[in-house]
Order: C-alpha cells, then structure tokens, then sequence
C-alpha cells in the first residue's frame, strides 16, 4: 500500500483539527467522498438528501485529474497514495468512491488494507436501466477507459442480455462538466456532439434509456437532456450510492444536522478559483486549505 507524499512536509494541515472535530463517540457520522474531480458532488448532493446528519469530506484528486490520462497500474497506487493520507487525516467512518474507474480497480486494494473501514463503490446503472427500458434499446455513457473494461462488458453481459446496448465512450464530456462547474463557457456543440451516439433508431424503436457511468455526467443533466434529439431517462447511479452508504452507516442520530456543513479538499493544494468555491458552497461545502499530496511514498 503506497503512503501519501507531502511535498511541503508534515506540517500540513490536518483535516480533523480544521473541521474541529468533536470526540469520536460524540460526532456525527463521517463519510469522505472521493472522485477526481468535482463529479462526485453528484453523488454528495444524494447523500445530503437521504442522511443530512452525515458530516461529509469532500476530496477532489484536482492534481491528477482526468484519470483517464493514467495507465490502471498508476492510478490505482494514485488512489492508495491519496486514501492514505485521506483516511489518516478525515477519520471517516465510510469511504465513498465516487468514480467508476477507481471504484473497478482500486476497491479490491482500498478494502484489503482497511478490512474495517467499509467502502462504497460506484457501479454504472445498467441493470436497472434494463429492467425499464421499453424499447429494449439502452446506452451507456462513460469514460472511454469504463467503456473498455472488462467489468462493463460483464454488467451488460449479466443484467442487460435482453436489450440492446450501445456503449459510448467519451473522453471530453467529463473535462466539459469540470469546465461547467468552474463557471466556464460551453458551447451546445460541444456537449451535443459527446452524446449524439447514444441515440440509435432501429425501424420503430428508439433509445429510451442512457446510463450516466461517470459521475460528472449528472452534473449537466439539464444540458443532456435539453441538447438530446428526443426524450430519454438519464439513469444517475447517486441514489443507489446514497442507499448503499445509509444502509452501512446505521440508522441517524437524534439532533439537528452538522452545523459546519462539510469540508471541501484538493490534493493540488491550491485554492480552486472563486466560481468553484460558489459552486461548493451550493452544495454545502467549505473549501479547506490542506497540505499536497503527491505521488511519492512516505
């Protein structure tokens, strides 16, 4: 298991004294969730709405971002290097993995080296997109590297045999929610032409279901289906996420909700610009300063 490297030293910040902490019988249950980038705000947003008393760790992995630029063996030590220093600091007592690439390959490490921290993986939707699809025609919309795992394959192959599936892989439209979500421009165009595969037409049957299989891909529904050629249900994996977390974490305490909201982390260790702190402060999120992490072991 690789350890974080902090490239200014220990005397980072610990994430624990700046959310002040109470002790731990006495807090709220933590969850630290985790993606590349801002894609797992998606999932964050169905966590608040299901369990508000959950006290939440925002981390983005904003120094590595996109993960599809990385071969499998590097980003899974990636993600071990940055859950070390994660869970050291955060003390979570679940860990959602709001990413379909870390969650396919670096859950089987993360769950070995902390057999008793439970984790919460992210999994395309395909089975329930295919039990409610009509027309029997489906398509997943992923990342380029989720399109051409062998675990995608095995979800359609187990879950999916009696619709047709078309599976799209986009290498820009994650980059394009990060743009969207930092306050900058996108023209239609360039979203219009991301998603313009996922919808097939066979004699009279239509697409009527899109798997989002990347977590980003929520952030911009209302752009998805307001650029799609006809109406279709975009199947966001978050609620199922939310439930699996709840079902772990145990029933909510009595009490008001955390009063501090929750804590915002990038493993750059740079302050995001001013339209990404408004954007977390949307979602209840105050950005903490914390030390970088890189890529070197300790």
């Amino acid at each position: 298991m690789n350890r974080a490297g902090d490239e200014r030293g220990e005397a980072g910040l610990s994430l624990v004294a700046e959310l002040g902490a109470e002790a731990a019988a006495a807090r709220a249950p933590r969850a630290l969730v985790f993606d590349s980038g801002l894609g797992g705000l998606s999932v964050l947003a169905e966590v608040r709405r299901l369990r508000p008393d959950v006290e939440i760790v925002y981390a983005a992995d904003d120094a590595a971002f996109p993960y599809g630029r990385l071969g499998e063996a590097a980003l899974v030590a990636r993600v071990e290097t940055v859950m070390a220093r994660l869970i050291r600091e955060a003390e979570p007592d679940v860990v959602v993995i709001a990413c379909s690439t870390a969650s396919t390959l670096a859950l089987p490490p993360l769950r070995a080296a902390y057999p008793r921290l439970p984790f919460v993986g992210t999994v395309p939707a395909i089975k329930p997109a295919a039990a409610a699809s009509r027309s029997g025609l489906i398509s997943v919309l992923a990342t380029r590297g989720t399109v051409a795992r062998d675990y995608t394959h095995a979800l359609v192959r187990d879950h999916a045999a009696g619709c047709d599936v078309t599976l799209v892989g986009s290498s820009l439209l994650a980059v394009i929610a990060e743009r969207v979500m930092r306050g900058e421009g996108v023209e239609d165009s360039e979203i219009a032409r991301e998603i313009a595969p996922c919808f097939v037409e066979r004699e009279v049957r239509r697409t009527d279901h899109v798997v989002l299989a990347c977590t980003h891909f929520p952030l911009i529904v209302d752009r998805l289906e307001r650029l799609s050629p006809w109406p279709v249900s975009f199947v966001d994996p978050a609620p199922a996420i939310a439930r699996r977390l709840d079902a772990l974490i145990g029933a909510a305490r009595p009490g008001p909700p955390p009063a501090h909201g929750g804590a915002a982390i990038f493993t750059s260790g740079e302050a995001p610009q001013p339209a990404v702190q408004k954007t977390l402060r949307r979602y209840g999120l105050t950005f903490t300063p914390t030390a970088i992490i890189g890529s070197a072991p300790a």
